[in-house]
């Protein structure tokens, strides 16, 4: 029977096991779902495989067919149970395997597939204790990390109450100072004296670093370990499509919003060869094509899909200042120290750092 679980007993359509197989005049079997969903599609009740066209709306169950497939099912999962062994997700076969390019464990069947060509394995059994200790390292030295970032962050804070002496209205008289500036002045002499005026003293400005989210990536994006970096790859990662994820652009957000105060961060590009960034909204829509229409401010190098401001020459570092309560978003250029563009906008929603790419190197992300 175990023969029979990947070919036989799979249904053309999802390339899993039947579920409710139903049987065409054509011999045919498909899940029954999977039928009636390419029938809603193509608009005409022909087989998927050879395109006969079927005379019936709701053809028979398959139960021979049927009965094999919950027989497999039951056996593997007294199987699994008795053994205490996981199985794939995929193809429900044992894991017996470790990729070491995807860090995660794989069956024989996910060994053979397009997505694990020219991958290293190993007998899972070998590389668990290695794991383990690698993992137990990377997240002792992300707890002593974080531990020190809300020791300055705690201090900072501090400082801060006793050196603000801003007040609401100084505030907007200074946001107010530097629009007139950009449109009375030169782009240069308006981008310099922004530069020296504009830049709040450095202990007023955010230094936690952006670290990204993973359960907003594009399935596309892989992310490094520290969640520091993303790369685009050919190959989309088996991730759950939970309502935070991107489906069409490959973004991912930041994993930390604001809703107050100055931030600041650097983001390298230099080898990247199309790529994107900025803020947006906590509420934007991340699903579909429609997340670039409204509540984005970024700047962007050779996306072709995107309309917002384009950089037209290649950076080697692009800077990200957000000033939520004046409503502005600078965008600069630090080696050259050049100003590149500014939005202004009035922030009622939480705004999150955002990363695109189209790019096989990876992007890196610095605290300024």
């Amino acid at each position: 029977m175990d023969s029979l679980s990947v070919e036989e007993l799979s249904c053309p359509v999802c390339c899993e096991i039947f579920k409710a197989p139903v049987l065409l005049s054509c011999s045919h079997s498909f899940c029954k779902e999977c039928l009636q969903q390419f029938w809603r599609t193509t608009k005409t009740q022909e087989c998927p495989v050879c395109r006969r066209r079927s005379s019936r709306d709701d053809p028979p169950c398959n139960l021979v067919l049927k009965n094999l497939c919950e027989s497999l099912l039951k056996k593997r999962k007294e199987r699994h149970s008795s053994e205490s062994e996981e199985l794939c997700s995929l193809h429900s076969e044992k894991l017996k395997l470790f990729c070491l390019e995807d860090k995660q464990p794989v069956c024989l069947v996910c060994r053979d597939s397009q997505k694990h060509v020219n991958h290293t394995f190993r007998p899972i059994g070998f590389c668990h204790k290695d794991i383990r200790l690698t993992a137990l390292k990377s997240l002792q030295g992300k707890v002593k990390d974080k531990t020190n970032i809300v020791r300055d962050t705690k201090k900072k804070l501090t400082e801060n109450r006793c050196k603000s002496n801003q007040t609401p209205i100084h505030k907007h008289i200074v946001t107010l100072f530097f629009l007139a500036i950009q449109l009375i002045f030169p782009v240069s002499v308006g981008t310099a004296i922004y530069t020296f005026y504009g830049s709040a003293p450095v202990d007023c400005v955010s230094s936690a670093p952006v670290i990204l989210d993973p359960n907003t990536a594009h399935p596309d994006l892989v992310l490094s370990d520290d969640l520091t970096s993303l790369r685009w790859s050919e190959y989309s990662q088996p991730l759950p499509d939970n309502p935070e994820r991107f489906d069409i652009y490959r973004c991912v957000l930041g994993s930390e919003g604001f809703n107050s105060g100055t931030h600041c961060w650097d983001v390298e590009v230099k080898e990247s060869s199309s790529w994107g960034l900025g803020v947006t909204t906590a509420s934007n829509l991340r699903k579909g094509e429609d997340f670039f229409n409204t509540d984005v401010c970024g700047v962007q190098y050779r996306l072709y899909k995107w309309s917002g401001f384009t950089v037209k020459q290649k950076l080697e570092r692009v800077r990200v200042r957000l000033d939520y309560d004046r409503g502005t978003v600078l965008f600069s250029d630090p080696v050259t120290n050049t100003h590149l563009h500014t939005y202004t906008a009035t922030f009622t929603d939480t705004v999150f750092p955002f990363f695109h790419s189209y790019s096989h190197v990876r992007m890196l992300l610095f605290n300024s």
